[in-house]
């Protein structure tokens, strides 16, 4: 499909796909808006190929990430125009991934059933990219469409990768389906939707954790006001004091500066001896840089966050005057160390800051490391500056996704929302609404053990998908010849 229909089709398409994510669980949609993709790439010459892979990667995730807006127009003082077409920009950009994907499997398969095919792995090589490329951006990759679902049988086996790409080989078949293509399309789609099939249970029970997890709903423009500052902590102090479980744990620069500049008195208010708690702040120095980091209040352990986020955490060569635009706090932070599990109450806590969690290549040697392995992953955030409207549901989806794929229960302590309790089988166990102060109760049980995804991503990475991709593209194209 060439021309005006078929880019018309692709940015239709890629606005549909957003609605597959979070908070609709809407996995089906996914498929469908790839399939619409699919249909109009399939005898499209290379260039419209691209062009449409551009504008449906445009669609989706312009329309996803939207609220980015929020941050550099209501807290960043960026113009609303200006904001919206970094935005627009941004998911341009990013869409750029996948037209070169589009165009390649065009340019290396003629038209037909063969080129039809060559879409899932070529969409595989695009994901691939956005998320190790230029740092990593793999914000609603789309396998997390997928927690929910036949697909979500194969997070313990493949990742959210391998299910995008089991996710694209399904598109693929619905279009087959469509032209009565019985014999090719019948594989194309009971692959992927097999996932329910497979074995399930590779962890085994550590016993479990009562744990607080506060969530404060401090305003992000009062966050790091200074004449907000002792008003703020009474707030916190008050929230712990309240506080139940063996272990309290707070978000992300829940304290907005650097834990040097607290007097002796303030930690000792916020320490509890007999409830260890996990206070986000900042460590290091002017000289050193600044980490954005949680500390055991009472003990030696500390966790530095390493995967920064691009213009937010550190600033990306020759963006300087952007960000300095918007005076962002601490905007050019240093990388964090001391990546082992806080080893508390019998279990073994693995922090994750924010968008950390989008990185399970990252994390995935703190669940196969024997006996000083991981049994619970805390994610400690701060959304305030994005809203709540769905950008909350995105991250806490996340989080489902990692549970699923390493089988250990994802604890989330945030600021504004998503407070949340996430089982090993990536169920939202509990929850606090949005914008509500307050403390979420609950009980999790740790897990012990490696899945296969654990095992051969620890590894080798995501190296072998990046293969599987490029020999079956290769595979597709000579078969077609």
């Amino acid at each position: 499909m060439n021309g005006a229909r078929g880019a018309a089709v692709a940015l239709a398409a890629g606005v549909l796909h957003t609605a597959a994510f979070a908070p609709t669980q809407a996995w089906y949609l996914q498929i469908l808006a790839l399939a619409l993709l699919f249909a109009a790439a399939e005898r499209a010459a290379p260039r419209a190929a691209a062009l449409q892979g551009a504008l449906f990667g445009t669609g989706w995730l312009a329309s996803g990430l939207w609220w980015l807006h929020i941050s550099m127009h209501q807290f960043g003082g960026i113009p609303w125009l200006a904001a919206a077409l970094a935005v627009a920009l941004l998911a341009a950009f990013l869409g750029g991934y996948y037209a070169l994907a589009l165009g390649l499997a065009a340019r290396c398969v003629a038209p037909g059933r063969w080129r039809l095919l060559a879409l899932a792995p070529a969409w595989l090589l695009a994901e691939l990219a956005r998320a190790t490329w230029f740092s990593g951006f793999p914000w609603i990759a789309s396998g997390y469409a997928h927690t929910a679902g036949p697909l979500a049988g194969w997070a313990p086996w493949v990742g959210v990768y391998g299910i995008s790409a089991l996710a694209a080989l399904a598109a693929a078949g619905l279009v087959l389906l469509k032209a009565r293509a019985w014999r090719w399309a019948a594989p194309a789609l009971l692959l992927p939707l097999a996932g329910g099939l497979l074995p399930q249970d590779f962890t085994a029970a550590t016993g479990r954790l009562a744990v607080s997890l506060v969530q404060p709903s401090i305003p992000q423009d009062q966050k790091f006001d200074p004449v907000r500052f002792a008003a703020n902590l009474e707030t916190l102090a008050g929230l712990i004091d309240t506080a139940r479980g063996r272990v309290v744990i707070t978000p992300e620069s829940v304290i907005p500066l650097p834990l040097a500049e607290l007097d002796a008195g303030t930690l000792h208010r916020l320490a509890r001896p007999a409830r260890p708690v996990l206070l986000g702040s900042f460590l290091g120095d002017a000289e050193r840089g600044y980490v954005n980091s949680v500390v055991a209040l009472g003990g030696d352990y500390h966790y530095g966050k390493r995967h920064l986020l691009p213009f937010g955490e550190f600033i990306p060569p020759g963006f300087g005057w952007f960000v300095r635009a918007m005076a962002i706090p601490l905007d050019d932070q240093a990388r964090g160390d001391h990546q082992h599990p806080w080893a508390v109450a019998g279990q073994r806590l693995r922090p994750l800051i924010c968008y950390e969690d989008l990185f399970g290549e990252d994390l995935v040697r703190s669940a196969v490391d024997g006996a000083d392995a991981a049994t619970v992953f805390v994610n400690v955030s701060n959304l305030a500056w994005f809203g709540t409207a769905m950008v909350q549901d995105q991250h806490l989806q996340f989080s489902q996704m990692r549970a699923l794929e390493f089988q250990r229960p994802v604890v989330r302590a945030t600021n504004t929302g998503a407070t949340a309790v996430v089982d090993h089988h990536g169920r939202v166990a509990a929850r606090l609404p949005a914008l509500v102060r307050g403390v979420l109760e609950a009980e999790v049980e740790g897990r012990s053990g490696a899945t296969p995804y654990a095992r051969w991503l620890a590894a080798l990475g995501l190296w072998p998908l990046w293969a599987l991709a490029l020999l079956a593209l290769a595979g597709l194209r000579k078969a077609a010849q």
